[in-house]
């Protein structure tokens, strides 16, 4: 058997290297109650982590007119990057994980729905940015799930689809995956279920970061663990 020798690992950030769903969600709340806006309720934003954030309140708003829409938008810029950063983890093994591939000659790169401000911010708080050989953010392309940004950073790493796979948690990741004929492999331990994340295209779907590790480095007929339902 073959082992899995993706050159080029992609990785969404928030809920796939860090746990940052609370801050997010709690953020939104804020925004929208400085805003003077309904606030769509906790459940609703976990949905859309992942979107960029025009296309998160588009999402969570559609009535909303573009001035609300902007108080909304510029409340959650001043919550997310006036509070701490400290607030928000990497999952565990992560930080080991990335050193691991990247000493095996793995290319890095993350494709995320945050800001370029936000991810900028957030490598050098976690020092986590010499792993990474290209960034790609929703402020510099499109939104999830168009796959500007996977072909972006393909570009930029000469590599080809068939030399990558898409790892992230949430549908989004997986369809853009999917658009360029990448391969994605889905964790479960973010914002989306395990159900959606195989029935978007999903190889695998792992419940942690060493299991990730795992299966990349497992032969390629399936895993029993990792395909567990």
């Amino acid at each position: 058997m073959n082992m899995r020798r993706y050159e080029l690992i992609i990785f969404d950030w928030d809920g796939t290297l860090m746990d940052s769903a609370a801050k997010i969600v709690h953020c939104f709340e804020r925004g929208y109650a400085d805003a003077g806006a309904p606030y769509p309720g906790a459940e609703a934003v976990r949905r859309i982590i992942g979107l960029g954030l025009i296309e998160a309140i588009e999402t969570l708003s559609p009535e909303a007119d573009a001035a609300m829409r902007g108080r909304v938008l510029e409340g959650y810029r001043h919550y997310f990057l006036g509070l701490d950063a400290e607030s928000m983890s990497l999952f565990p093994g992560v930080r080991e994980g990335l050193a691991a591939l990247t000493a095996q000659g793995k290319l890095l790169a993350v494709a995320t729905g945050k800001s370029r401000r936000g991810l900028d911010r957030v490598l050098g708080h976690t020092g986590l940015g010499e792993y990474f050989v290209a960034t790609r953010c929703a402020d510099e392309a499109f939104s999830k799930p168009h796959p500007r940004m996977l072909e972006d950073i393909l570009e930029r790493t000469g590599m080809t689809a068939a030399q990558a796979i898409m790892v992230g948690d949430t549908s989004y990741d997986m369809l853009m995956a999917k658009a360029v004929n990448m391969a994605g492999l889905a964790v479960d331990y973010g914002v989306h279920p395990r159900a959606e994340l195989m029935q978007h295209g999903a190889l695998a779907c792992c419940e942690s970061f060493d299991e990730v590790l795992t299966w990349l480095s497992e032969p390629t007929s399936p895993s029993v663990r990792a395909l567990r339902s």
